[in-house]
């Protein structure tokens, strides 16, 4: 299980490069990340190295913001392996919110960040490495 920074914040120009500037300063690593944004507003969601410094600097700095638990699950860089990944969820009737991507820095391979439509994240964990799937 991996700790997930959510901020939502004002769709205007400089925001995300003051986030990552506040990250830098604090010498957080942003291991992942995707964006949403709308009109106004977006979300930012990132895997970072510190997630709970993270979390206290940007609270600090005026955003709103929370830590959310996701799964990482690494898989081989081939194509077709989303698809197993979501076959075996949907096999074991998991809902699956949404999914950005990250890699292993150690070995290279792919990460998939997922946040799934279920109170016990363990069991879903356990679950997809009863199907072969190794989560980091």
């Amino acid at each position: 299980m991996l700790k997930q920074l959510s901020l939502y914040v004002e769709n205007k120009k400089g925001t995300m490069n003051h986030i990552t500037g506040i990250l830098m300063e604090e010498k957080i690593n942003i291991l992942g990340s995707v964006n949403n944004d709308g009109d106004e507003f977006g979300i930012v969601r990132m895997v970072v190295s510190e997630p709970e410094r993270a979390y206290e600097a940007l609270k600090e700095a005026g955003y709103l913001c929370k830590l959310v638990d996701v799964m990482g699950i690494e898989v081989a860089d081939e194509a077709g392996n989303l698809h197993r990944l979501l076959g075996a969820l949907a096999d074991s009737n998991i809902n699956v919110n949404y999914i950005y991507l990250s890699f292993n820095r150690d070995n290279s391979k792919p990460i998939l960040i997922m946040h799934v439509q279920d109170d016990d994240i363990f069991e879903v964990e356990s679950c997809l490495r009863a199907k072969g799937f190794t989560a980091v």
